[in-house]
C-alpha cells in the first residue's frame, strides 16, 4: 500500500468529552474526535457538548479537515422515538463525519431518513467476527469499533474476511464485562450502562462469604496498546481509538500526543509497519510519556493471551492516579479540616486535585486543595471534605504543573450558532412478522445450561426447552451418545451473546451437523448469529435474543428485515415500554422471560483458577454468584429476576410465550418443580426482584 493511502486510512482518533478536550486533542494531532451531546450517548456523566458548541466545532473542524464523531450510542424506548429522531435530525442539519450507534432503531433511521450521515456501530454492539462485521456492511453501516475482548490474531482474521473499516481500542479504561454485555449498574437501580448511567459496580468492594477478605474482586487495569501499534498498522486497522470522555483535557492531550508520536513513526518510516529504530525509539519515549496520564496500571488484555492475571487487579480499588496513601490523622484549622496522610510517596501543592475514598467504598469525591500545612517535622496536612475520616484513601490525580495550555478552537462568542433540534414527529412504521413462529407452541419455555437438565426438565415438561449452546453441549448432541428426553425439534438452541472470530469458525462447521439432526430452532444473541444462518434453507428458525437488546419498533424492524422470526424482550426491560413497543396483534411474537437469574457481568475470561470462590457480598449486603467454565465467567445474583405472579396479565394483553430460565446454575429436581408450580398457578416467588419491570429505567432529569 502507498504511504499517502497508509497514512490516509491510519487515523487516530480521541476522545471530547468537553470543549477544553476537544482544543487538547486537535492541537496534540488527533485525525478526528468523538462527542456526546447532552442526551443519547453512553457517557451521560461527562460534561459533553451544548447545541452551540457542537455547532461550532462540526464549522471549526470542517475547515481544518479533522473529522468529527458523535456518540448516539445508547439504547432508547418507544416512547422516545420523536425525541432521538429529532436528535438525529439535528445532527444531519449540522453535519458531522460519523454517528456512533448502539440501537438497531437508531441504525434503522440513519439508514432509512438520514443518508448523509455515516454509520459507525459502536463497541456495544459486540461486534467481534466477520459474520457481523459483513452483515453491518450490507446495512449502510461504513465502520464498525470492534469488541475490546479480541486478539491480535482474532484482529487480522476479521480483516482478511471483510472490507468494512475497522476501528479498535488502543488505550483507556476497560469494562470488566463484555463490550454492551453488563446490566449490573442497571439491576441496581435502573442506571443501565446501555443508557450511559454505569455506576460502575466492577469498582465496587467485595467480600467472600463468611469472610472478612474485602478486595475490588472485579477492578480493572486499563488498556494500553502503544507498543503494538506497528502490529495493528500491519494488520489493516483503519482507526485508533482512545477512550477517556470523562477525563480532563490534559489526559486527553498527554494520551494523543503519545499515540500520534508513534503513528507518525511507523507511517513515515521506510517500510511502514516495520519496526525500525525510528519507531522503536518514538514508542520509549511515548511509554514515558504514558508514566505520567495519572491513571491506572496497564494491560494488554486479551491482545496476546486470555489470562485474568493480566487484567484484574483485586487490591486496586480501581481508583485514577497516584495513590497518597490513608488519612491517619485529623485536625481542624479554622475553616479547614486537615488530613495527614502517613508515608505519602509525595507532596501535592495548593491547586493539584486529589480523590478521596471512603475505607468501605460508599463514597468517592474529587477536589482540588486549597490549602497545605507543613509542620515543624516537614509533614503535610491537607484540607479534605467534612465526610472523610481516618482509614479512608487519598489520590492526586493531577498536579497544577501538569496542566497544559491548549489554545481554543471555538470561537469565544457561540452567539451565532443558534440551531436547535426541532419538533417533529417520527415516521410510523408497522412491524412485519414472518409466520415461522406458527411452528412453535404458546405456552412455557424453560431455558437451560446443561444437557445434563433436560432430564429433570422433563419432570414437569415444558412446551419446549432452550439449551444453551456452548461446546461441550455441541460435542454431546452431536455424537448422540445418550437418548435424551426431548426431540430435535422440542429443542432450541440459545447462542452466548459474546461471539468472536473463533467461535466463528467453530460454529459454521458445527451448525451444519445440527441442523442436518433435526436442530432448526436457534436464540441469536449476537449480529454474527444472524449472518451465520443465511446460507441454511432447511426451514431455520432464529429468534433475537434478550442481548440483542429490543427496546423500540424500529429496533424490531431492523432485526425482522433480516432473518428473524421472533424476539426475546431484554431482561431489562419494563412492562411499560414492552406493551408500548408492540401492538396486541404482534405481542404473539414476542417472548417475555418470568423467571431468571441475569447474567450482571460476563467476563470472557475462566476464572475458575484466579478465584476460588464461588459466592459474593457487596458493601450494600446484596449477594452475588459466580461460575467460572468453557472460557467466561457469569456473576448472577443470588436473588433471581421473576414475574411470575404477572403472567395472567401478560396474557390478557397478548402475550403468549413465556421463558423460565433456569441458567447458569444446575438444575435441581426441587427446586425445579417448586417454580414450575409457582409458573402454572402465576403465584409469586417471594423474595425474588423485580429488575425494572414496573419502574423502568431510571431518567436523569436533564433528559
Amino acid at each position: 500500500m502507498a504511504q499517502s493511502d497508509l497514512k490516509k486510512r491510519c487515523e487516530l482518533l480521541s476522545p471530547a468529552g468537553s470543549p477544553e478536550s476537544l482544543c487538547a486533542a486537535v492541537n496534540e494531532g488527533a485525525d478526528a474526535v468523538y462527542l456526546g451531546l447532552k442526551t443519547f450517548n453512553a457517557r451521560l456523566r461527562s460534561g459533553n457538548f451544548a447545541y452551540s458548541q457542537f455547532q461550532a466545532a462540526a464549522k471549526v473542524l470542517r475547515g481544518m479537515g479533522r473529522k468529527l464523531y458523535v456518540a448516539v450510542n445508547t439504547v432508547w424506548t418507544e416512547r422516545e422515538t420523536d425525541r432521538i429522531y429529532q436528535h438525529l435530525k439535528y445532527i444531519s442539519d449540522i453535519g458531522c463525519d460519523g454517528v456512533i450507534v448502539h440501537d438497531f432503531g437508531t441504525l434503522s433511521f440513519i439508514q432509512n431518513y438520514f443518508n448523509n450521515l455515516k454509520i459507525h456501530a459502536s463497541t456495544q454492539m459486540n461486534i467481534a467476527s466477520a459474520n457481523a462485521c459483513n452483515l453491518l456492511s450490507k446495512q449502510k453501516v461504513s465502520r464498525v469499533v470492534l469488541s475490546r475482548e479480541l486478539s491480535m490474531e482474532e484482529i487480522r482474521q476479521i480483516r482478511a474476511q471483510t472490507n468494512i473499516e475497522i476501528e479498535v481500542f488502543v488505550h483507556g479504561a476497560l469494562c470488566v464485562s463484555a463490550s454492551g454485555l453488563c446490566l449490573f449498574s442497571s439491576y441496581l437501580g435502573g442506571k443501565s450502562a446501555n443508557r450511559g448511567l454505569c455506576t460502575q459496580a466492577c469498582r465496587r468492594l467485595y467480600s467472600v462469604e463468611n469472610s472478612e477478605d474485602n478486595k475490588y474482586y472485579f477492578s480493572m487495569l486499563d488498556l494500553q496498546l502503544i507498543e503494538k501499534i506497528p502490529d495493528l498498522v500491519r494488520a489493516g486497522v483503519d482507526a485508533f481509538k482512545i477512550e477517556g470522555r470523562m477525563k480532563s483535557a490534559e489526559y486527553t492531550g498527554n494520551v494523543t500526543a503519545a499515540y500520534r508520536a508513534v503513528l507518525d513513526a511507523v507511517l513515515n518510516s521506510e517500510f511502514p509497519g516495520d519496526d525500525s529504530q525510528e519507531v522503536i525509539n518514538a514508542v520509549k519515549k511515548a511509554v514515558s510519556l504514558l508514566e505520567n496520564d495519572f491513571a491506572r496500571a496497564k494491560t494488554l488484555f486479551h491482545f496476546e493471551k486470555n489470562n485474568p492475571n493480566i487484567f484484574l487487579n483485586p487490591d486496586s480499588d480501581g481508583g485514577t492516579g497516584i495513590r497518597l496513601g490513608c488519612i491517619a490523622r485529623i485536625k481542624n484549622r479554622a475553616s479547614h479540616k486537615l488530613a495527614f496522610i502517613e508515608n505519602s510517596p509525595v507532596m501535592p501543592t495548593s491547586g493539584d486535585s486529589i480523590r478521596l475514598h471512603k475505607f468501605d467504598d460508599s463514597v468517592r469525591k474529587t477536589r482540588k486543595i486549597k490549602f497545605i500545612e507543613i509542620d515543624d517535622k516537614g509533614s503535610f496536612w491537607v484540607d479534605i471534605p467534612d465526610e472523610f475520616y481516618n482509614g479512608d484513601s487519598v489520590y492526586l490525580i493531577q498536579t497544577k504543573i501538569m496542566s497544559k495550555y491548549y489554545p481554543d478552537i471555538l470561537p469565544k462568542n457561540l452567539s451565532v450558532f443558534k440551531k436547535l433540534p426541532g419538533y417533529c414527529k417520527a415516521p410510523v412504521i408497522e412491524l412485519c412478522f414472518k409466520n415461522k413462529l406458527q411452528e412453535l407452541p404458546e405456552g412455557f419455555y424453560v431455558s437451560v445450561m446443561h444437557i445434563e437438565d433436560l432430564y429433570i426438565a422433563q419432570s414437569i415438561r415444558p412446551n419446549r426447552i432452550i439449551l444453551y449452546l456452548n461446546k461441550l453441549n455441541i460435542k454431546q448432541l452431536i455424537s448422540r451418545q445418550k437418548q435424551l428426553p426431548f426431540k430435535p425439534h422440542e429443542i432450541i438452541l440459545c447462542m452466548d451473546p459474546f461471539f468472536n472470530e473463533i467461535e466463528s469458525n467453530y460454529f459454521k462447521s458445527s451448525v451444519h451437523e445440527l441442523v442436518g439432526l433435526g436442530y432448526k430452532t436457534y436464540i441469536a444473541n449476537n449480529l454474527g448469529h444472524i449472518n451465520l444462518y443465511k446460507n441454511f434453507d432447511e426451514g431455520i428458525t432464529i429468534i433475537a435474543g434478550t442481548w440483542l437488546y429490543v427496546f423500540n419498533r424500529y429496533a424490531a424492524d431492523f432485526l425482522l428485515r433480516t432473518s428473524v422470526s421472533g424476539i426475546v424482550s431484554p431482561l431489562e426491560n419494563s412492562r411499560r415500554n414492552l406493551e408500548h413497543t408492540f401492538d396486541i396483534k404482534q405481542r404473539k411474537n414476542v417472548f417475555v422471560t418470568v423467571f431468571a437469574y441475569p447474567s450482571l457481568f460476563r467476563i470472557q475470561s475462566d476464572l475458575t483458577g484466579f478465584y476460588k470462590f464461588k459466592k459474593l457480598r457487596d458493601n450494600h449486603d446484596e449477594y452475588f454468584s459466580l461460575s467460572s467454565g468453557g472460557g467466561n465467567t457469569l456473576v448472577t445474583p443470588q436473588i433471581p429476576f421473576s414475574i411470575t405472579d404477572k403472567i395472567p396479565f401478560l396474557q390478557k394483553a397478548g402475550f403468549r410465550r413465556f421463558i423460565v430460565d433456569f441458567s447458569p446454575h444446575p438444575l435441581k429436581k426441587v427446586f425445579y418443580k417448586d417454580i414450575m408450580r409457582a409458573v402454572k398457578n402465576s403465584a409469586p416467588i417471594n423474595g425474588a426482584s423485580r429488575f425494572n419491570w414496573k419502574n423502568g429505567f431510571y431518567e436523569p432529569k436533564t433528559q
